[in-house]
Protein backbone atom coordinates (compact mmCIF):
# COMPACT_ATOMS: atom_id res chain seq x y z
CA UNK A 1 0.00 0.00 0.00
CA UNK A 2 1.65 3.18 -1.27
CA UNK A 3 1.63 6.52 0.58
CA UNK A 4 -0.44 8.26 -2.69
CA UNK A 5 -3.08 5.68 -1.56
CA UNK A 6 -3.27 6.34 1.92
CA UNK A 7 -2.88 9.98 1.41
CA UNK A 8 -6.68 9.52 -0.31
CA UNK A 9 -7.85 7.16 2.83
CA UNK A 10 -10.66 8.49 5.41
CA UNK A 11 -12.10 6.10 8.15
CA UNK A 12 -15.86 5.27 6.50
CA UNK A 13 -17.30 5.59 9.88
CA UNK A 14 -15.96 8.91 11.53
CA UNK A 15 -14.08 10.56 8.23
CA UNK A 16 -10.67 11.07 9.91
CA UNK A 17 -7.21 10.34 8.24
CA UNK A 18 -5.56 7.11 8.54
CA UNK A 19 -2.02 6.63 9.62
CA UNK A 20 0.25 3.84 10.45
CA UNK A 21 0.62 2.15 13.86
CA UNK A 22 4.21 1.89 14.35
CA UNK A 23 3.74 -1.67 16.22
CA UNK A 24 5.22 -5.26 15.39
CA UNK A 25 3.16 -5.79 12.91
CA UNK A 26 4.09 -3.24 10.74
CA UNK A 27 6.02 -4.39 7.62
CA UNK A 28 7.39 -1.93 5.42
CA UNK A 29 7.83 -2.25 1.51
CA UNK A 30 10.14 0.13 0.32
CA UNK A 31 8.20 3.94 1.00
CA UNK A 32 4.90 1.66 1.70
CA UNK A 33 2.99 -0.66 3.84
CA UNK A 34 2.92 -4.42 3.11
CA UNK A 35 1.18 -5.63 6.37
CA UNK A 36 0.25 -3.60 10.14
CA UNK A 37 -2.40 -2.09 11.44
CA UNK A 38 -3.76 1.29 10.36
CA UNK A 39 -5.86 4.00 12.99
CA UNK A 40 -7.58 6.79 12.64
CA UNK A 41 -9.69 8.55 15.86
CA UNK A 42 -12.16 6.04 16.22
CA UNK A 43 -11.05 2.00 14.53
CA UNK A 44 -8.05 -0.03 14.02
CA UNK A 45 -8.14 -1.65 10.69
CA UNK A 46 -5.52 -4.34 9.16
CA UNK A 47 -3.82 -4.32 6.00
CA UNK A 48 -2.58 -7.71 4.58
CA UNK A 49 -0.16 -8.03 1.56
CA UNK A 50 -0.55 -4.40 0.99
CA UNK A 51 -4.57 -4.49 0.82
CA UNK A 52 -6.37 -2.15 3.81
CA UNK A 53 -9.27 -3.80 5.46
CA UNK A 54 -11.83 -0.73 5.99
CA UNK A 55 -14.34 -2.83 7.65
CA UNK A 56 -14.82 -3.23 11.41
CA UNK A 57 -15.85 -6.71 11.78
CA UNK A 58 -14.76 -10.25 13.26
CA UNK A 59 -12.63 -11.20 10.42
CA UNK A 60 -10.97 -8.08 10.36
CA UNK A 61 -10.58 -7.77 14.16
CA UNK A 62 -9.27 -11.71 14.23
CA UNK A 63 -6.42 -10.41 11.47
CA UNK A 64 -5.36 -7.82 13.76
CA UNK A 65 -4.83 -10.08 16.26
CA UNK A 66 -3.17 -12.23 14.18
CA UNK A 67 -0.92 -9.65 12.83
CA UNK A 68 0.28 -8.41 15.63
CA UNK A 69 0.90 -12.18 16.89
CA UNK A 70 2.91 -12.39 14.09
CA UNK A 71 0.99 -14.27 12.30
CA UNK A 72 0.89 -13.16 8.68
CA UNK A 73 -0.39 -16.02 6.79
CA UNK A 74 -3.07 -16.76 9.64
CA UNK A 75 -3.96 -13.50 8.42
CA UNK A 76 -4.51 -13.87 4.89
CA UNK A 77 -5.98 -17.21 5.20
CA UNK A 78 -8.59 -15.69 7.45
CA UNK A 79 -9.55 -12.61 5.42
CA UNK A 80 -9.43 -15.34 2.14
CA UNK A 81 -12.14 -17.06 4.07
CA UNK A 82 -10.32 -20.08 3.74
CA UNK A 83 -11.43 -23.57 6.04
CA UNK A 84 -10.79 -27.26 5.63
CA UNK A 85 -9.39 -29.14 2.12
CA UNK A 86 -9.23 -25.07 0.41
CA UNK A 87 -6.99 -23.88 3.24
CA UNK A 88 -4.75 -27.00 1.93
CA UNK A 89 -5.26 -26.49 -1.49
CA UNK A 90 -4.27 -23.09 -0.97
CA UNK A 91 -1.01 -23.59 0.69
CA UNK A 92 -0.43 -26.41 -1.75
CA UNK A 93 -0.69 -23.19 -4.52
CA UNK A 94 1.20 -20.42 -2.54
CA UNK A 95 3.96 -23.21 -1.84
CA UNK A 96 4.54 -23.86 -5.42
CA UNK A 97 3.35 -27.29 -5.04
CA UNK A 98 -0.07 -26.57 -7.42
CA UNK A 99 -0.04 -23.94 -10.29
CA UNK A 100 -0.50 -20.53 -9.44
CA UNK A 101 -2.72 -19.42 -12.23
CA UNK A 102 -5.87 -17.30 -11.87
CA UNK A 103 -8.25 -20.36 -13.13
CA UNK A 104 -6.61 -22.82 -10.13
CA UNK A 105 -6.92 -19.75 -7.70
CA UNK A 106 -10.15 -18.80 -8.38
CA UNK A 107 -11.25 -22.64 -7.93
CA UNK A 108 -9.84 -22.20 -4.45
CA UNK A 109 -11.35 -19.23 -3.63
CA UNK A 110 -14.68 -18.84 -5.02
CA UNK A 111 -15.84 -22.72 -6.29
CA UNK A 112 -19.11 -21.27 -7.19
CA UNK A 113 -20.96 -19.61 -10.09
CA UNK A 114 -19.44 -16.57 -9.21
CA UNK A 115 -16.11 -18.16 -9.86
CA UNK A 116 -16.82 -19.40 -13.47
CA UNK A 117 -17.90 -15.51 -14.36
CA UNK A 118 -14.85 -13.97 -13.31
CA UNK A 119 -13.05 -16.57 -15.11
CA UNK A 120 -15.08 -16.39 -18.52
CA UNK A 121 -15.83 -12.61 -17.26
CA UNK A 122 -13.05 -11.07 -20.38
CA UNK A 123 -15.33 -11.99 -23.12
CA UNK A 124 -18.88 -11.74 -21.85
CA UNK A 125 -21.46 -9.18 -23.16
CA UNK A 126 -21.77 -6.72 -20.30
CA UNK A 127 -18.03 -6.83 -20.05
CA UNK A 128 -17.87 -5.87 -23.97
CA UNK A 129 -20.27 -3.22 -23.32
CA UNK A 130 -18.68 -1.53 -20.28
CA UNK A 131 -15.26 -1.68 -21.79
CA UNK A 132 -16.58 0.31 -24.49
CA UNK A 133 -18.49 3.16 -22.55
CA UNK A 134 -15.16 3.54 -20.52
CA UNK A 135 -13.15 3.78 -23.86
CA UNK A 136 -15.64 5.97 -24.87
CA UNK A 137 -14.97 8.23 -21.95
CA UNK A 138 -11.59 8.24 -21.94
CA UNK A 139 -10.93 10.40 -24.87
CA UNK A 140 -12.50 12.92 -22.37
CA UNK A 141 -8.74 14.20 -21.07
CA UNK A 142 -9.58 15.57 -18.35
CA UNK A 143 -11.32 12.45 -16.89
CA UNK A 144 -8.33 10.05 -17.87
CA UNK A 145 -5.74 12.32 -16.19
CA UNK A 146 -7.07 11.92 -12.70
CA UNK A 147 -7.35 8.86 -10.88
CA UNK A 148 -10.03 6.71 -11.60
CA UNK A 149 -12.17 4.18 -8.85
CA UNK A 150 -14.15 0.75 -9.81
CA UNK A 151 -16.44 0.15 -7.38
CA UNK A 152 -17.36 -3.51 -6.63
CA UNK A 153 -15.09 -4.36 -9.20
CA UNK A 154 -14.54 -7.71 -8.34
CA UNK A 155 -11.27 -9.30 -8.92
CA UNK A 156 -9.99 -6.22 -11.42
CA UNK A 157 -11.17 -7.04 -14.88
CA UNK A 158 -12.57 -3.68 -15.60
CA UNK A 159 -9.89 -2.39 -13.70
CA UNK A 160 -7.16 -4.09 -15.79
CA UNK A 161 -9.08 -1.71 -18.44
CA UNK A 162 -8.96 1.37 -16.62
CA UNK A 163 -5.18 0.88 -15.72
CA UNK A 164 -4.35 0.37 -19.57
CA UNK A 165 -7.08 3.92 -20.42
CA UNK A 166 -4.68 5.43 -17.78
CA UNK A 167 -0.94 4.75 -19.55
CA UNK A 168 -0.33 0.92 -17.39
CA UNK A 169 0.55 -0.17 -14.04
CA UNK A 170 4.12 0.80 -14.69
CA UNK A 171 5.51 4.39 -12.64
CA UNK A 172 5.36 6.29 -9.52
CA UNK A 173 2.46 7.69 -9.63
CA UNK A 174 -0.23 4.81 -10.13
CA UNK A 175 -3.92 6.06 -10.08
CA UNK A 176 -6.13 3.12 -10.12
CA UNK A 177 -8.12 1.75 -7.28
CA UNK A 178 -10.18 -0.93 -6.97
CA UNK A 179 -12.94 -1.46 -4.20
CA UNK A 180 -14.09 -4.14 -3.21
CA UNK A 181 -16.00 -5.69 -0.04
CA UNK A 182 -14.53 -9.13 -0.72
CA UNK A 183 -10.89 -9.46 -0.06
CA UNK A 184 -10.09 -12.83 -2.04
CA UNK A 185 -11.25 -10.64 -4.94
CA UNK A 186 -8.87 -7.70 -4.35
CA UNK A 187 -5.88 -10.49 -3.70
CA UNK A 188 -6.73 -12.32 -7.17
CA UNK A 189 -6.61 -8.59 -8.75
CA UNK A 190 -3.52 -7.24 -7.54
CA UNK A 191 -1.50 -10.51 -7.66
CA UNK A 192 -2.51 -11.84 -11.63
CA UNK A 193 -5.37 -9.35 -12.80
CA UNK A 194 -4.67 -5.76 -12.44
CA UNK A 195 -1.00 -5.98 -10.44
CA UNK A 196 -0.16 -2.75 -10.24
CA UNK A 197 -3.80 -1.31 -9.30
CA UNK A 198 -4.40 0.07 -5.28
CA UNK A 199 -7.13 -2.19 -3.81
CA UNK A 200 -9.41 -1.42 -0.91
CA UNK A 201 -11.16 -4.04 0.82
CA UNK A 202 -14.52 -1.70 1.90
CA UNK A 203 -18.63 -2.19 2.05
CA UNK A 204 -20.49 -0.01 -0.09
CA UNK A 205 -23.58 -0.60 1.67
CA UNK A 206 -20.93 2.13 3.99
CA UNK A 207 -19.53 5.39 3.58
CA UNK A 208 -16.73 4.81 0.95
CA UNK A 209 -13.33 5.01 2.99
CA UNK A 210 -12.22 7.95 0.47
CA UNK A 211 -11.62 11.92 0.68
CA UNK A 212 -13.92 14.45 -1.24
CA UNK A 213 -13.15 14.58 -5.10
CA UNK A 214 -10.24 12.02 -4.54
CA UNK A 215 -11.20 10.84 -8.43
CA UNK A 216 -11.94 12.05 -11.88
CA UNK A 217 -13.90 8.94 -12.97
CA UNK A 218 -15.77 6.52 -10.84
CA UNK A 219 -17.54 3.26 -12.03
CA UNK A 220 -19.51 0.56 -10.86
CA UNK A 221 -20.27 -2.57 -13.04
CA UNK A 222 -23.04 -5.30 -12.98
CA UNK A 223 -23.43 -4.39 -8.85
CA UNK A 224 -25.25 -1.49 -8.22
CA UNK A 225 -28.85 -3.14 -8.29
CA UNK A 226 -27.23 -5.51 -5.42
CA UNK A 227 -26.83 -2.87 -3.10
CA UNK A 228 -29.39 -2.59 -0.44
CA UNK A 229 -28.41 1.48 0.37
CA UNK A 230 -28.67 2.63 -3.11
CA UNK A 231 -29.12 6.57 -2.39
CA UNK A 232 -26.29 6.36 0.06
CA UNK A 233 -23.88 4.77 -2.68
CA UNK A 234 -24.76 7.26 -4.91
CA UNK A 235 -24.62 10.33 -2.96
CA UNK A 236 -21.12 9.07 -2.18
CA UNK A 237 -20.20 8.45 -5.66
CA UNK A 238 -21.19 12.13 -6.36
CA UNK A 239 -19.36 13.33 -3.20
CA UNK A 240 -15.82 11.25 -4.36
CA UNK A 241 -15.76 12.44 -7.88
CA UNK A 242 -16.91 15.56 -7.09
CA UNK A 243 -18.78 18.19 -10.00
CA UNK A 244 -16.10 18.01 -12.08
CA UNK A 245 -15.79 14.38 -11.91
CA UNK A 246 -17.93 11.66 -14.12
CA UNK A 247 -19.75 8.67 -12.60
CA UNK A 248 -20.40 5.75 -15.08
CA UNK A 249 -22.62 2.94 -14.03
CA UNK A 250 -22.61 -0.16 -16.68
CA UNK A 251 -25.15 -3.05 -16.96
CA UNK A 252 -28.18 -1.32 -14.16
CA UNK A 253 -30.67 -4.03 -14.39
CA UNK A 254 -34.10 -2.47 -15.01
CA UNK A 255 -37.14 -3.08 -12.57
CA UNK A 256 -39.37 -3.11 -15.82
CA UNK A 257 -37.44 -5.79 -17.75
CA UNK A 258 -36.75 -9.32 -17.26
CA UNK A 259 -33.20 -9.83 -16.19
CA UNK A 260 -31.22 -13.27 -15.32
CA UNK A 261 -30.38 -11.82 -11.79
CA UNK A 262 -32.89 -9.12 -11.15
CA UNK A 263 -31.43 -7.97 -7.55
CA UNK A 264 -32.85 -5.03 -5.91
CA UNK A 265 -33.43 -3.12 -9.63
CA UNK A 266 -35.55 -0.04 -9.82
CA UNK A 267 -36.88 1.46 -12.53
CA UNK A 268 -35.08 3.70 -14.96
CA UNK A 269 -36.49 6.81 -13.43
CA UNK A 270 -35.76 6.08 -9.99
CA UNK A 271 -32.12 5.11 -11.26
CA UNK A 272 -32.14 8.39 -12.75
CA UNK A 273 -33.32 10.81 -9.14
CA UNK A 274 -30.23 8.98 -7.70
CA UNK A 275 -27.71 10.54 -9.80
CA UNK A 276 -29.79 14.08 -10.06
CA UNK A 277 -27.60 16.44 -9.27
CA UNK A 278 -25.14 15.39 -11.48
CA UNK A 279 -27.35 15.70 -15.06
CA UNK A 280 -27.77 11.82 -15.73
CA UNK A 281 -27.81 10.45 -18.50
CA UNK A 282 -29.28 6.56 -19.48
CA UNK A 283 -28.63 4.14 -22.51
CA UNK A 284 -30.07 0.74 -23.77
CA UNK A 285 -27.37 -1.98 -23.06
CA UNK A 286 -28.50 -3.25 -26.57
CA UNK A 287 -27.82 -0.83 -28.20
CA UNK A 288 -24.70 -0.42 -26.94
CA UNK A 289 -23.70 -4.17 -27.10
CA UNK A 290 -25.21 -3.45 -31.25
CA UNK A 291 -22.94 -0.87 -31.95
CA UNK A 292 -19.82 -2.79 -30.56
CA UNK A 293 -20.50 -6.30 -32.23
CA UNK A 294 -21.74 -4.94 -35.80
CA UNK A 295 -20.39 -1.29 -36.52
CA UNK A 296 -17.29 -1.46 -34.13
CA UNK A 297 -18.27 2.05 -32.43
CA UNK A 298 -19.74 2.95 -28.89
CA UNK A 299 -22.50 5.80 -28.82
CA UNK A 300 -22.85 8.00 -26.37
CA UNK A 301 -24.20 10.55 -28.31
CA UNK A 302 -27.86 9.90 -27.94
CA UNK A 303 -29.43 8.98 -24.35
CA UNK A 304 -32.64 7.74 -23.83
CA UNK A 305 -35.16 9.59 -21.41
CA UNK A 306 -36.40 7.90 -17.92
CA UNK A 307 -40.05 6.95 -19.60
CA UNK A 308 -38.88 5.91 -22.61
CA UNK A 309 -36.84 2.48 -21.73
CA UNK A 310 -39.39 0.30 -21.96
CA UNK A 311 -39.00 -2.91 -21.24
CA UNK A 312 -35.17 -2.85 -21.84
CA UNK A 313 -33.86 -5.63 -19.35
CA UNK A 314 -30.67 -3.36 -18.60
CA UNK A 315 -29.18 0.01 -19.04
CA UNK A 316 -26.12 2.27 -18.31
CA UNK A 317 -25.92 5.55 -16.71
CA UNK A 318 -23.30 8.15 -16.94
CA UNK A 319 -23.34 11.41 -15.34
CA UNK A 320 -20.91 14.49 -14.33
CA UNK A 321 -19.68 17.01 -16.48
CA UNK A 322 -20.79 16.13 -20.19
CA UNK A 323 -17.91 13.55 -21.10
CA UNK A 324 -19.31 11.39 -24.10
CA UNK A 325 -18.28 12.22 -27.76
CA UNK A 326 -21.20 14.13 -29.80
CA UNK A 327 -20.92 11.15 -31.92
CA UNK A 328 -20.19 7.34 -31.95
CA UNK A 329 -16.49 6.70 -31.25
CA UNK A 330 -14.86 4.23 -33.40
CA UNK A 331 -13.33 1.41 -31.24
CA UNK A 332 -9.80 0.68 -32.40
CA UNK A 333 -8.13 -2.79 -33.63
CA UNK A 334 -6.99 -4.39 -31.12
CA UNK A 335 -3.02 -3.76 -30.64
CA UNK A 336 0.23 -5.25 -29.19
CA UNK A 337 -0.93 -8.43 -26.78
CA UNK A 338 0.18 -6.53 -23.01
CA UNK A 339 -0.11 -10.04 -21.21
CA UNK A 340 -0.52 -12.66 -22.65
CA UNK A 341 -2.59 -14.67 -25.68
CA UNK A 342 -4.80 -17.26 -25.32
CA UNK A 343 -7.66 -18.66 -27.45
CA UNK A 344 -11.01 -18.31 -25.38
CA UNK A 345 -11.39 -20.54 -22.53
CA UNK A 346 -15.06 -21.27 -23.35
CA UNK A 347 -13.68 -23.06 -26.67
CA UNK A 348 -12.54 -26.62 -26.73
CA UNK A 349 -9.17 -26.73 -28.50
CA UNK A 350 -8.36 -29.65 -31.39
CA UNK A 351 -5.52 -30.29 -33.48
CA UNK A 352 -6.77 -30.31 -37.47
CA UNK A 353 -4.47 -30.81 -39.65
CA UNK A 354 -1.74 -28.69 -39.84
CA UNK A 355 -4.62 -25.71 -38.35
CA UNK A 356 -7.26 -25.81 -35.02
CA UNK A 357 -10.89 -26.46 -34.59
CA UNK A 358 -12.44 -24.16 -31.95
CA UNK A 359 -15.86 -25.58 -30.34
CA UNK A 360 -17.76 -23.09 -28.14
CA UNK A 361 -18.51 -24.72 -24.82
CA UNK A 362 -20.42 -23.82 -22.18
CA UNK A 363 -18.95 -23.98 -18.55
CA UNK A 364 -22.93 -24.44 -17.47
CA UNK A 365 -26.34 -24.41 -19.13
CA UNK A 366 -27.35 -21.45 -16.30
CA UNK A 367 -24.07 -19.59 -17.68
CA UNK A 368 -25.34 -19.82 -21.36
CA UNK A 369 -28.67 -18.73 -20.46
CA UNK A 370 -27.09 -15.62 -18.77
CA UNK A 371 -24.68 -14.33 -21.06
CA UNK A 372 -25.27 -16.49 -24.59
CA UNK A 373 -25.58 -13.02 -25.98
CA UNK A 374 -22.23 -13.97 -27.02
CA UNK A 375 -23.25 -16.13 -29.69
CA UNK A 376 -23.29 -12.85 -31.69
CA UNK A 377 -19.58 -12.74 -31.82
CA UNK A 378 -17.76 -16.25 -30.78
CA UNK A 379 -19.11 -18.31 -33.35
CA UNK A 380 -20.45 -22.28 -32.57
CA UNK A 381 -17.68 -23.60 -34.26
CA UNK A 382 -14.71 -22.86 -36.62
CA UNK A 383 -11.72 -23.84 -38.12
CA UNK A 384 -8.48 -21.78 -38.03
CA UNK A 385 -5.29 -22.48 -40.66
CA UNK A 386 -2.62 -22.16 -37.56
CA UNK A 387 -1.99 -24.26 -34.67
CA UNK A 388 -3.37 -22.76 -31.68
CA UNK A 389 -2.73 -25.77 -29.27
CA UNK A 390 -0.28 -25.13 -26.92
CA UNK A 391 1.44 -21.70 -25.47
CA UNK A 392 0.81 -19.05 -28.23
CA UNK A 393 3.35 -16.74 -29.71
CA UNK A 394 1.89 -13.60 -30.16
CA UNK A 395 3.91 -12.86 -33.20
CA UNK A 396 3.71 -16.24 -34.75
CA UNK A 397 -0.06 -16.68 -34.72
CA UNK A 398 -0.22 -13.19 -36.43
CA UNK A 399 1.61 -14.06 -38.90
CA UNK A 400 0.24 -17.51 -39.58
CA UNK A 401 -3.39 -15.78 -39.24
CA UNK A 402 -2.65 -12.99 -41.23
CA UNK A 403 -5.90 -10.52 -42.19
CA UNK A 404 -7.94 -13.05 -39.91
CA UNK A 405 -6.04 -12.00 -36.55
CA UNK A 406 -7.84 -9.02 -35.65
CA UNK A 407 -11.24 -10.20 -36.78
CA UNK A 408 -10.40 -13.05 -33.90
CA UNK A 409 -9.33 -11.38 -31.50
CA UNK A 410 -11.96 -8.37 -32.10
CA UNK A 411 -14.96 -11.01 -31.47
CA UNK A 412 -13.42 -12.26 -28.19
CA UNK A 413 -12.23 -15.77 -29.80
CA UNK A 414 -8.08 -14.47 -29.21
CA UNK A 415 -7.77 -12.98 -25.68
CA UNK A 416 -5.18 -10.58 -24.53
CA UNK A 417 -5.09 -12.33 -20.94
CA UNK A 418 -2.79 -11.27 -17.75
CA UNK A 419 0.16 -13.40 -17.23
CA UNK A 420 -0.70 -16.17 -15.33
CA UNK A 421 -4.75 -16.23 -16.25
CA UNK A 422 -4.84 -19.82 -17.12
Amino acid sequence: MRPSLVSRLRCPYCGTRLDAVENDALVRDGDGMAAGVLGCECCAFPVVDGIPVLVADDTARAAIQALEAGHRREALEGLLGLDGPRTSAFRAIAEGRAPATYRRLVEVLSPDAEGTYFLYRFSDPTFLTADAVLTALAADRPTAAGWALDVCGGSGHLTRRLQALQGGEDGPDRRTVLADVYFWKLWLARRITAPGCHAVCCDANQPLPFEDRAFSLAVLSDAFPYIWHKRLLAGELMRVTGPEGVVTLPHLHSADGENHSQGMALTPGAYADLFAPMAPRLFRDSLLLDGVVDRHAIDLSDPVAPDRVGDEPALTLVAGRRAEPDAPVPLASPGLVTGRLIVNPLYEVAADGDGTRLTLAFPTPEYADEFGACRRYLPAELRVAADLTGTLDDARVRAALGASYDDLRRRRVLLDVPAGYC
